[in-house]
């Protein structure tokens, strides 16, 4: 198959992958929705059911290099086709569960593997593998798909779950994902030379890269090792653990119940956290698009502090007017996951764009773990001491703390302006 001189197949690629970002989103973001009909319905406590989210998010992280060796060894589009079969799979069988060890069994490892397989590494690959030209561009987008998928899913999994019971919502995320099946089966390919053309943007023809024959696991953890011996690695890897932290694990899980301990009904608490959502498409596609044109660590200073000074103010929002918890959405919204264009960009100034897979999949998986941390220490937080005040004004002061930390990142090695070769 060759591509016409008007359509790049690229471009057909970053919409399989953005539909398929934009599934696995609206299924991690599921958990948000059932911690109040589980709790109802089971008896479990908040920090019970934040243990299985951890383990979630914990996997979703660790599966991040590790997927990103797979698609060198076995192709991107099978994997990420067991990716979405496993979804389905879980998610299903969520409605199946009775006891807290089956919500850690199926929705903690099962799904987190499957999502992980399918985490940011994914995007990281698709953008070296296919784009020469406008990567922090197409990189804002992909990741923009995480706010999307909340966009999509979280006011319906709410309609759902609040009318037809929380079952319905999780059949529902699982048939997504069977939609996505076949687009990635038929229009997925691994490389560029597959279709008959070369990057996007690129000069000329490049050379088809050579069969992996590896073992994925040992890529992955040489990986690691390349990188614990790095003083970059490491200014990446904590300032994205903190990301993490102040995201998924807090805001994406305990916003929603959060609300609804200050009296805001579920189906409208989930709908600011969709508004967030719309707001961090553009917010991140912008990011992007500054991450080709502008010094990547300043750009990420600017977006934790502000993040912090958003989080600092979330309980006197909560507990404040209504226009107040609005403008937490917007301020935060806008901030939610445009850190991740910037760090993609910075680890491959650090570590080559051929390795940008593996190493952005352990940077990324450090986020995870902070994600999952925060998850697990906020619902304890709200069980033992009745609110979540401690679990946001702890989450700013480290964001503030990350403002100062990327500054070193690849210091005196990049330019004040960095923008993308043509």
């Amino acid at each position: 198959m060759t591509t016409s001189r008007k359509f790049h197949y690229a471009w057909l690629i970053m919409a399989v992958t953005f539909l398929t970002l934009l599934t696995t989103a609206g299924i991690r973001s599921t958990p948000g929705i059932l911690i109040v009909p589980l709790e109802h319905e089971f008896g479990w406590s908040r920090a019970t059911i934040s243990l299985a989210v951890s383990v979630n998010l914990l996997l979703y992280g660790l599966m991040g290099p590790f997927a990103a060796a797979f698609f060198d060894k076995i192709g991107v589009r099978r994997t990420m086709a067991i990716a979405l079969f496993l979804l389905a799979v879980g998610v299903s069988s969520t409605t199946l569960m009775t006891r807290p060890w089956h919500m850690v069994l199926i929705w903690g490892v099962v799904v987190g593997c499957g999502a992980g397989m399918t985490a940011y590494s994914l995007s990281a690959t698709v953008v070296s593998r296919w784009f020469n030209k406008s990567q922090g561009t197409v990189m804002g987008v992909l990741t923009a798909s995480a706010a999307t998928g909340q966009l999509l899913f979280l006011p319906l999994l709410a309609q759902l779950s609040h009318h037809h019971g929380w079952r319905s919502a999780a059949f529902a995320t699982a048939g997504a994902a069977l939609v996505v099946f076949p687009l990635v089966i038929f229009i997925m390919r691994n490389h560029p030379h597959e279709v008959g053309t070369s990057r996007y943007g690129s000069a000329g023809d490049e050379p088809a890269p050579p069969a992996s024959g590896e073992n994925p696991f040992r890529v992955a953890l040489s990986g690691l090792q390349r990188g614990v011996r790095s003083t970059d690695f490491w200014l990446l890897a904590g300032s994205f653990f903190i990301c993490g932290a102040s995201t998924n694990g807090l805001i994406g899980t305990h916003l929603v119940p959060a609300c609804v301990d200050h009296g805001i009904p579920e189906v409208r608490a989930a709908g600011l956290l969709a508004f967030m959502g719309i707001l961090d498409l553009f917010g991140t596609t912008l990011s992007g698009w500054l991450s080709d044109r502008y010094n990547s660590r300043f750009l990420l200073c600017w977006y934790y502090g502000l993040r912090g000074l958003s989080l600092l103010g979330l309980p006197f929002a909560l507990s404040g007017p209504q226009w107040s918890l609005s403008a937490f959405a917007i301020f935060y919204g806008l901030d939610w996951i445009a850190t991740v264009p910037p760090t993609v960009r910075l680890t491959a100034d650090a570590f080559g764009r051929e390795n940008v897979g593996v190493m952005f999949g352990w940077i990324f998986a450090s986020h995870q773990v902070g994600a999952a941390l925060a998850a697990t220490f906020a619902g304890t937080v709200r069980t033992y001491l009745g609110d979540y005040m401690i679990a946001f004004l702890l989450s700013g002061m480290i964001c503030l703390l990350a403002a100062g930390l990327v500054l070193r990142i690849n210091k005196g090695r990049l330019p004040g302006m960095a923008p993308e070769a043509a």
